[in-house]
């Protein structure tokens, strides 16, 4: 299974891919989309849609796994951060790719056992899930990777795995949606 896992920003939006198979890890890809702070925002964000976009179609991933905007201290920053995980979803629907989100602690756990884990903890867990000498860099693609690591071990894969991938851009009352 691929995974590309994404940790939304709209200045800076960090992506990891990761191939998860018999147990086991690799990297495909990771680094980071930046926009600038000048640009009038929707073209930040459509320059976020049409990296995602790219980097779906070079990688092709079978899915897309995000985190959750959990809390905001900033009231800007989680508007413009809410935004640019609209367009990471709608480039991942225009593909056909079913979408995960996750919390910050829900990733936490999944790739250090513990939902209250320091960056440089999960930062670690990943350099050494995926076998690197050094922790990738920048954060905000070691922290998509983390989010991909997560979905990779935890899986919400039910929906994905019993109706044969993600087929549909209909609507269809199944659970809460979430994935």
């Amino acid at each position: 299974m691929r995974v590309l896992g994404i940790d939304p920003g709209y200045a800076i939006l960090g992506y990891g891919v990761v191939d998860y198979e018999a147990g086991r890890l690799r990297l495909v890809d990771h680094g980071t989309v930046e926009t600038a702070p000048g640009q009038p925002f929707e073209h930040r964000l459509l320059a976020i849609a049409d990296a995602v976009g790219d980097i779906i179609e070079r990688t092709k991933p079978e899915l897309v796994a995000i985190e959750e905007q959990f809390f905001a201290q900033n009231k800007t920053t989680a508007l413009g951060t809410a935004q640019a995980r609209g367009a990471v979803i709608t480039e991942a629907a225009r593909a056909g790719l079913r979408v995960y989100e996750y919390t910050p602690a829900e990733i936490k756990k999944a790739v250090t056992g513990a939902g209250r884990a320091e960056k440089a903890q999960v930062q670690l867990m990943v350099k050494v899930l995926l076998n690197l000498s050094e922790v990738p860099r920048p954060d905000d693609a070691a922290d998509a990777l983390a989010v991909a690591i997560c979905q990779a071990f935890t899986g919400r894969l039910e929906s994905f795995e019993l109706y044969g991938g993600y087929q549909g851009r209909t609507a269809r009352a199944r659970g809460s949606g979430r994935g």
